[in-house]
């Protein structure tokens, strides 16, 4: 149909012509669409602030060419104002939201979605560090884009066991037979905390230091660029 509505999370905009702005939208049900919001950079624009980064929305769009029409939003999530206010929370959104792009490149998924929501909403509401809740994104984000990364059983042939090595090109720990030369290591407070960011042990996390919140954030942002196959430019902003 030409006209269409959905739930959407604002990923970036970029603007066109004098008043009009692109904005590229991570929507529940159609995955990734990029759209015309007509007139959205004017004092009066009846989209206001609905479409800036962060936001979430439901929208109704015509289905064009190349570009979709924004033709109604009305605002879902106000986190753009709540995320923007605070250095550490806008460059972690910052980082999630390149990373949703590029996860969701060819289609979208109704998790990833969820995923992306859910993370926006807990920056706002300042629920968990910054770098924490970041981090326990960008592993979830991977896992169910089908890079799933192990913190306990060997990641290449699947040993049991405590492994310290890690290899994010092979997936995670690895046991010593695994393990190329050179290897780093990990000491077990940073490999319980990776477990505890992908599962979700917020009590844990948050009780951990910072050195090794710090050596974790680390890990996770190899392993994420790693299996991405590209850089995430927001990353360098990330206070650690």
């Amino acid at each position: 149909m030409p006209v269409y509505r959905d739930e959407a999370v604002v990923l970036r905009t970029h603007k066109l012509g004098e008043a009009d702005r692109i904005v590229t939208l991570l929507t529940r049900a159609h995955g990734k669409v990029r759209a015309v919001a007509k007139g959205v950079r004017r004092t009066g624009s009846k989209f206001g602030a609905r479409l800036e980064p962060f936001m979430v929305a439901d929208v109704q769009l015509y289905e064009g060419r190349s570009l979709d029409i924004v033709t109604q939003a009305e605002s879902l999530g106000s986190y753009g104002a709540l995320i923007t206010a605070d250095y550490d929370s806008y460059t972690a959104a910052s980082v999630m939201v390149e990373t949703a792009d590029k996860l969701t490149e060819s289609e979208g998924s109704l998790q990833q979605y969820l995923l992306l929501v859910g993370a926006l909403r807990s920056l706002s509401r300042r629920e968990h560090g910054p770098s924490l809740t970041l981090d326990s994104y960008l592993l979830r984000a991977v896992s169910m884009a089908g890079w799933a990364p192990s913190f306990q059983d060997c990641a290449r042939c699947g040993a049991g066991g405590e492994h310290s090595s890690i290899v994010v090109q092979l997936g995670g720990v690895v046991c010593d037979d695994c393990a190329p030369p050179g290897s780093p290591r990990l000491d077990t407070a940073t490999i319980v905390l990776l477990s505890a960011l992908l599962t979700g042990d917020w009590d844990h996390a948050a009780s951990t230091s910072a050195r090794t919140q710090n050596q974790a954030g680390g890990i996770v942002a190899a392993y994420t660029q790693w299996h991405l196959g590209r850089g995430l430019r927001s990353l360098e902003h990330v206070t650690r």
